[in-house]
């Protein structure tokens, strides 16, 4: 019996699911914070910056109104590259605009500046641990999620990404430059050796939540063509022919 086609009762359930959680996550996430968002609505809605980028609710509000043209983006995306005979073409695309899209955000509330922008002087915490203690929960998971998408999205996109400790190292790395960013521009924020710990094991977190799609098997060698194996065989055995004469 052909059992080649097993396979894909279980692919399109998966699917199914997949696409359930992305369309439930967000909903939930919605009806959750449905009253905060909604405080920044009317500012979001006049496109007034103060009371809409510059805070929590408001770009979490927009994050969210993005997501449908992200997607728009993604699908456009990917049919052009099937189009043209490109491989894994929806694989690709999204991983594109969920790089952009997911991270984006999160930076933008690392960099939003507090009370006292430009007029407090930068402030370093160079001692590893010490500062887990004061961000509770909340800010580690948040930190957590700063450059999650980063190191989903990025091994599926890069292939030379595509290593825990790669991805560990590019977490580390953005989140130097975010840091450093905040010390440079004053922007009454602590820049802390444990942000970036934190934000680069949350990087190598969900780098390995996507390893089964990015992790390439060891090459298998191919095995010899039968013809060509009888061939060399029968030559090797055939005894050797004395020339005439």
């Amino acid at each position: 019996m052909d059992h080649s086609a097993s396979p894909s009762p279980p692919r399109r359930t998966l699917r199914v699911v997949l696409l359930g959680l992305a369309i439930l996550g967000p909903a939930a996430l919605l009806f959750v914070m449905r009253r905060p968002l909604m405080m920044s609505a009317p500012m979001c809605a006049a496109g007034r910056w103060h009371g809409c980028f510059d805070t929590f609710n408001g770009v979490v509000l927009m994050t969210l109104v993005a997501l449908p043209p992200a997607l728009l983006v993604a699908w456009l995306l990917a049919r052009r590259r099937r189009a043209a005979g490109v491989a894994r073409a929806w694989r690709t695309s999204l991983a594109e605009v969920g790089v952009v899209h997911g991270t984006v955000p999160f930076v933008w509330l690392t960099m939003m500046p507090g009370a006292g922008a430009g007029v407090v002087p930068g402030r370093v915490s160079l001692v590893p641990l010490r500062d887990l203690a004061t961000m509770g929960p909340l800010g580690i998971i948040g930190n957590l999620l700063v450059f999650a998408a980063l190191g989903f999205f990025a091994p599926l996109r890069f292939a030379a990404l595509a290593s825990p400790a790669r991805i560990l190292a590019l977490g580390a790395g953005c989140s130097v430059l975010v840091e450093v960013a905040q010390y440079v521009l004053r922007l009454d924020r602590v820049s802390s050796v444990d942000d970036v710990l934190v934000n680069a094991v949350g990087a190598l977190l969900a780098g390995l939540a996507s390893r089964r799609w990015w992790r390439t098997p060891a090459p298998v060698p191919a095995p010899e063509p039968a013809s060509a194996s009888a061939s060399a065989s029968a030559s090797a055995s055939a005894p050797e022919r004395e020339p005439a004469g």
